[in-house]
């Protein structure tokens, strides 16, 4: 296969147009670092579109028509856009891009708050595969919300603006570890030990004088005897301190935390990488670097022939399981919606819609790494500035868990990039017997649609912050605009 360095092939204009779809990019996803930020975001910029909630359509009977837009989204994370095209949906199906919008991380767990030795821990346990020890010694913040017996709501965000503090997973130091270093790699953190540490000051007196007021979270006979030195055994003011901050701060008490979905994921935003600024690292780039592309990409169609649809899904990363996943039926049961409010009702027209539809999974790929050449092969493999990756098959150990699309529909999406001018390049995940990965591709193949995986090369896959070119971003952008224009 040729590969064609996508920037060699522009102009002083393309450069341009590069770059700022760059800059969007990366001020999207140091915003919208998490599946429910990612949805939020998502609907703020389709409804700065004119899309409508696809539930108060339905509510009111209001028909659809060619060039409408709407949406639907559930639990907050999962979101669905459709702009309705001119063909009927029965017989010729929609076009879709569905691409994950979660990403790893570390979860804290629902009884997560400890105090061990001079500091407060977070219990967690991580979300995804990662390579646990590269996920410690890294400044994290926490996102997510905690829900409240009186069904309230309290978001958090903490640890992203400069004045906030920050959270951290600590190693142990080297001079103590050198037979820790002879383990394998899988077994040399223990994932029960990926605790976050979230406070080190106990209570003190002038605190304890004035807790009547925390009535509720604390017994103030308990504070009262219970308070002395933080290196006292049983010893618990560290804890009370942090929850009496969790409440001033939030009106959180501890057992709340039983019900809360709270994330640790690196702090700051995405930055330019290299001298040349030709590269975003940041965090979440899988799948961020094809779901916003894939927005982006919906959001320029007006009045398109086919319906085009783009799925934003959750819990990819754990196995597409859950009703935010692509497993559910909010799929098929949105396209049901979208098709009554279009004078296409029946379970045996929405059926025919499935079978005729055609989707890619915009998902990543792994960039040949110049220092790990040994486990790709080179001629099956995807380059960094090379353009919009076309993944035929994923899976591992002979394709197993994989969709593999068929040719005929390969060969069409050829063509459309070439007539389209898309840059693009073929790839599989490494050499055979080496590992692999899944993606929500062989879910929707079950209707009978033709399916493909197709995204963007990415460095350091899975690790607390990975690498992507500017130029493939942009160049995925096109393709999905052109498979959506004319699939």
């Amino acid at each position: 296969m040729i590969h064609i360095n996508a920037w060699t092939t522009y102009g002083k204009k393309d450069v341009e147009k590069v770059m700022t779809f760059g800059e969007e990019y990366r001020q999207f996803i140091s915003e919208y670092k998490t599946a429910r930020e990612f949805s939020t975001g998502a609907v703020k910029l389709a409804e700065a579109k004119g899309f409508k909630r696809l539930e108060n359509l339905v509510e009111k009977g209001t028909k659809l028509k060619a060039g409408d837009k709407v949406y639907s989204q559930i639990q907050d994370r999962y979101t669905i856009m459709a702009v309705i095209g001119k063909k009927s949906m029965e017989k010729h199906g929609l076009n879709i891009l569905g691409a994950h919008v979660d990403s790893p991380r570390i979860d804290i767990k629902q009884n997560p708050l400890y105090q061990s030795d001079g500091v407060c821990m977070f219990e967690t346990h991580y979300y995804g595969g990662i390579s646990l020890y590269l996920w410690v010694d890294v400044p994290m913040s926490l996102h997510g919300i905690v829900c409240k017996k009186d069904g309230s709501k309290v978001t958090i965000n903490i640890g992203e603006k400069p004045d906030e503090p920050v959270f951290f997973v600590n190693d142990l130091l080297i001079h103590l570890n050198h037979k820790d270093q002879e383990k394998p790699v899988k077994d040399f953190i223990d994932p029960e030990k990926m605790d976050l540490l979230v406070g080190s000051r106990p209570l003190v007196k002038d605190d304890v004088k004035s807790m009547r007021k925390y009535k509720g979270i604390f017994e103030e006979k308990e504070l009262v005897e219970k308070y002395s030195s933080a290196s006292e055994p049983g010893n618990k003011s560290i804890t009370q301190n942090i929850l009496k901050i969790l409440f001033d701060k939030y009106g959180i008490q501890e057992l709340d935390l039983e019900s809360a979905e709270l994330e640790a994921v690196p702090i700051g935003p995405a930055r330019d990488c290299g001298f040349d600024s030709s590269m975003v690292m940041g965090y979440g780039h899988d799948d961020s670097a094809c779901a916003y592309p894939s927005l982006r990409a919906l959001l320029e169609m007006e009045k398109p022939e086919k319906t085009c649809m783009c799925v934003l899904v959750d819990k990819e990363e754990v196995g597409s399981l859950g009703a935010t996943s692509m497993e559910c039926r909010f799929f098929e049961n949105t396209i049901a919606e979208v098709m009554e409010l279009c004078g296409e009702s029946g379970m045996l027209k929405l059926r025919r819609a499935m079978s005729a539809s055609s989707m890619i999974s915009s998902d990543v790929s792994a960039a040949v790494d110049p220092n790990f050449h040994d486990k790709f092969e080179m001629m099956n493999s995807c380059f960094m500035g090379d353009g919009f990756v076309l993944n035929k098959y994923g899976g591992s150990n002979g394709k197993k868990m994989s969709n593999d699309a068929r040719p005929e529909f390969m060969a069409k999406l050829r063509k459309i990039c070439n007539d389209n001018d898309v840059i693009y390049q073929t790839s599989e995940l490494g050499k055979v017997g080496v590992g692999g990965g899944g993606t929500i591709a062989a879910i929707p193949a079950n209707y009978g649609m033709d399916v493909i995986d197709a995204g963007v090369a990415v460095l350091s896959m899975h690790g607390p912050w990975e690498v992507v070119s500017k130029a493939d971003i942009y160049e995925a952008f096109k393709g999905y605009v052109s498979f959506l224009k004319d699939c």
